[in-house]
């Protein structure tokens, strides 16, 4: 056996014992950690070593790491933990897991330097006052080496478990063949282009039509490269829970495929769910005096991971059984879980995210992992989100209504700053060019007395005032990175509680291109595969994504013909907003006089929830016979399961969404019961003093701003909806699309190859 483990994480599965405890703790950010590290190596004497490489074996597990510093005179190994605030408020199981890593360190330091002894010390370093606490331990080569034994061994049987799960599975993979008789049209080119992708470590973007089988084509392929330890995990990045159900089938596919001809295949197939839908206690506050299912979790760890991983696929039914059959909690349990799992389903956020756990793990422990990116023209609006923040001036004074009297001079503080951009501002929406000095430094003083606050009480603070202060961390560390990529733009709208000019200003730092945040994700990667129905034009996903140059590219063609689907433009209406009141006439005559001419289901896209109800008032009153049923906002799971059981049930008549919705991507009717649709919007984003300020930014990025802001996106909306209608090589169907501007060329080369535009 040849397994190799980093010493945290070997530590992290032997010392950690008692309690889940999620409750707020103000820890060092890992810039704040790094100073620290630096600062403690800047006070010891000359020759003092840091990040020393240290490895080891016992028993054919090898064990690396390193260690933070390494005193010759005094023969001192120092392990440097960075915190803030009592240290004797610190856990003590951490106390346990830190002295874990410190004594590993120290055998492997005996072990390479032929030491007979050592010193083990504890370095804490409070960040906040730039103060340490020494704490030693001195020990002598023999009882270093008892230690690290003690701590192989209890890693040794799982290791050896985990050794020969990999290497069945690689065999397995090896001889794992493609579950069906032979690939769709389109399907083995891109299941090839996907596995040249993983065998020369290049990221590739693939645009493939619906009706494929996608998501097959890209999980064989990568799982065929884990068999020549190429990959050593794989993760599944979806944007919505119906990617994660279909990833989760297609593995399920190849696993009855390789039972049926006689080869089992043992994959351990992993799904990440949000918390709140995994969570048993909501109520309950994530820590062993509040929950049931925290109190001795680590205790109770090792005999539920144990149970989950004797299973394959470990979607949220089977994490919860092993979860609750251990009484642990089963959110934790599948964060746990993701450490031994080799495909991992879930969320964009797990690895595009700025804490994203499976990018930290993949860095942490050095894995070789292919990142598959589902629907990936969903990503740039996701990936805005996850790095834009804003902080809210109503709720910044009610948290000062509740915070502690220590909090008083620095929530003063930046109500000055904040008041004094308001006083500058000329409008109600205004972009600068930088966060200001004073106002930045204002939110990062507040957030160093909140954060000593809590180091020294830490229930002092009511929830709603947390709440700001956690957006306020989040746009402090975001203006701290701010660039050409964001804007800074404040808006002020009215607010009734507040004193003298009843206004208030909501500060945003809002991310216009992702890229620079997303580059460090791909680089991470061995292969990073981006791939939808809709990424055309290449370019711009690959520019405001932030994918590497030398990607490739690869565009499908897809199984269906000209002839399956009638495309109409109605080229002598516009739904431009000024002529709105106009059109809806025409569209309502429209979609009627083509149901008279095929009665049917069909579905109608309009650009807003206004719009919408316009035109299906207008439909019932001059069409009152023609069956009709609609999106409304906020629509719960229920809701939206009854508009689409109207499609099934075959009850023929339209149904109309919002274009860009729940009901433009996703939706999969076959056959009769989605026979065409109307599109009556080129879906371009709202012209707003937002989106203008983003285009922009574009514009000065990229010098195409208005297509970069508006006409991609919109027409990677309309092109979306109308892969609604042909989901099979059997299905026919009718697509209108009601705009003048669909004449135009620039929006005609946007439109799927295969279409025949009448």
């Amino acid at each position: 056996m040849t397994y190799v483990v980093a010493v945290r994480a070997m530590c992290e599965f032997t010392a950690r014992r008692g309690d889940l405890d999620l409750r707020f703790t103000p820890a060092p950010t890992s810039l704040e950690g790094m100073a620290g590290h630096v600062t403690v190596a800047g006070r010891r004497a000359s020759g003092y070593e840091t990040e020393i490489t240290l490895t080891g074996t016992h028993r054919g597990l090898t064990v690396r790491g390193r260690a933070d510093g390494y005193d010759p005179v005094a023969n001192r190994l120092e392990e440097v933990k960075t915190h803030r605030g009592d240290l004797e408020r610190m856990p003590a199981n951490h106390r346990t897991l830190h002295w874990a890593q410190a004594l590993v360190y120290g055998h492997l330091l005996c072990r390479t330097r032929g030491l007979a002894e050592l010193t083990v010390a504890l370095v804490y370093f409070d960040i906040g006052s730039q103060k340490e606490a020494l704490l030693t331990q001195s020990h002598t080569a023999r009882e270093l080496e008892i230690f690290f034994v003690e701590q192989c061994e209890r890693f040794l049987e799982w290791a050896v478990q985990e050794e020969a799960h990999c290497a069945a599975r690689n065999a397995a993979l090896g001889a794992l063949q493609f579950p069906h008789g032979q690939f769709r049209s389109g399907q083995r080119e891109l299941a090839v282009s996907v596995y040249r992708a993983a065998r020369d470590g290049m990221p590739l973007m693939a645009q493939a039509p619906t009706g494929i089988g996608k998501t097959l084509a890209t999980i064989f392929p990568l799982l065929k490269a884990c068999a020549s330890q190429q990959i050593d995990r794989v993760f599944f990045l979806t944007a919505k829970t119906p990617g994660r159900a279909l990833a989760l089938d297609a593995v399920e596919t190849l696993r009855r495929s390789a039972a049926s001809s006689g080869a089992p295949l043992p994959l351990r197939t992993l799904e990440l769910v949000a918390r709140d839908k995994a969570c048993e206690h909501p109520d309950k506050a994530c820590n062993g005096e509040s929950c049931p299912l925290a109190r001795g979790f680590y205790d109770r760890l090792d005999a539920a991971r144990g149970m989950a991983l004797a299973g394959a696929r470990l979607d949220r039914a089977a994490v919860r059984a092993a979860a609750l059959a251990h009484e642990v909690c089963p959110y934790y349990l599948a964060q746990e879980l993701a450490r031994w799992a080799d495909v991992v389903v879930g969320d964009y956020n797990y690895y595009y995210d700025s804490n994203a756990m499976l990018y930290a793990l993949t860095q942490i422990n050095q894995w070789r992992v292919g990142v598959l990116v589902d629907e990936a023209h969903n990503l740039l609006d996701r990936a805005r989100r996850m790095y834009t923040a804003s902080l809210d001036q109503a709720a910044f004074r009610l948290a000062r209504k509740t915070a502690p009297a220590s909090l008083r001079k620095p929530l003063e503080r930046l109500q000055r700053e904040w008041n004094a951009v308001k006083r500058v501002q000329t409008g109600t929406y205004q972009v600068y060019a930088e966060v200001p000095g004073k106002l930045l430094s204002a939110a990062q003083n507040l957030i160093g007395a909140v954060t000593d606050q809590l180091a020294e009480a830490p229930f002092s603070i009511d929830e709603p005032a947390l709440r700001f202060f956690f957006d306020a961390m989040q746009f402090v560390a975001l203006a701290e990175q701010f660039g050409e990529h964001s804007i800074f733009d404040v808006t002020l709208s009215t607010d009734r509680y507040a004193p003298r000019d009843k206004t208030s200003a909501t500060l945003c730092v809002r991310n216009v291109i992702p890229a620079p945040f997303l580059a460090p994700r791909y680089a991470a990667a061995h292969t990073t595969v981006m791939f939808s129905g809709t990424l055309n034009p290449h370019h711009f996903y690959r520019d405001t994504l932030g994918l590497p140059a030398q990607t490739r590219w690869l565009d499908v063609d897809g199984p269906f013909r000209a002839e399956q689907l009638q495309v109409r433009v109605a080229g002598n209406v516009s739904t431009r907003w000024r002529d709105r009141e106009r059109s809806l006439a025409p569209i309502v005559d429209l979609i009627a006089k083509q149901y008279a001419a095929q009665p049917g289901n069909y579905l109608g896209f309009l650009s807003s929830f206004e719009y919408l109800q316009r035109v299906v008032e207008l439909m019932r009153e001059r069409h009152p016979g023609l069956p009709v049923w609609a999106q409304e906002p906020g629509m719960d799971e229920a809701a939206r399961d009854a508009f689409l059981a109207r499609f099934r049930t075959m009850n023929q008549g339209v149904g109309f969404a919002v274009l860009g919705g729940a009901f433009s991507e996703g939706v999969d009717l076959v056959g009769q019961q989605l026979i065409g649709a109307f599109i009556a919007t080129l879906g371009l984003p709202q012209m707003n003093d937002v989106n203008e300020q983003m285009r922009r930014t574009m514009d000065a990025r990229f010098g195409n701003g208005y297509d970069y802001m508006y006409l991609y996106p919109g027409l990677q909306k309309v092109v979306q909806a109308a892969g609604r209608v042909i989901r099979t090589e059997q299905d026919q169907g009718v697509l209108h699309l009601i705009d003048d501007r669909y004449r135009r060329p620039e929006v005609r080369r946007l439109l799927p190859r295969w279409w025949q535009v009448q």
